[in-house]
């Protein structure tokens, strides 16, 4: 699986912004899908993910009410809308696709800057 994250930018604090991730192969709706990011200067945390098989989401519970994972699996996309966003959101953001557990992917992205202004 490849995938190819896009969507990221400059934005100031309360805004949105919305990321895709787009995965090329044929099994795309039989992985987990997951986003992750890494703000400089700290470890890539997990922010969400979504599971195909049963429908099942997950948070951080920084972003919690705030962010939304979803999923079109008939285009391989899997997308994260930011709202509210605050400075401390600022990291570059990877999608990540893994067979079972998303909190160890199998393949990554490349990553997306977001960056949230004061």
């Amino acid at each position: 699986v490849q995938l190819q994250a896009f969507g990221g930018g400059l934005v100031q604090a309360g805004d949105s912004l919305r990321l895709s991730c787009v995965a090329s192969g044929r099994t795309f709706s039989t992985y987990v899908m997951g986003w992750f990011r890494q703000a400089p200067g700290k470890e890539r945390e997990f922010v969400a993910a979504s599971s195909w098989s049963n429908g099942i989401t997950d948070y951080a519970d920084s972003v919690k009410g705030r962010f939304t994972i979803s999923r079109n699996n008939a285009k391989n996309t899997v997308f994260l809308q930011m709202n509210s966003l605050k400075p401390e959101d600022t990291a570059v953001y990877y999608c990540a696709a893994a067979w079972s557990d998303i909190r160890s992917p199998n393949f990554w992205g490349q990553g997306t800057l977001v960056t949230v202004s004061s």
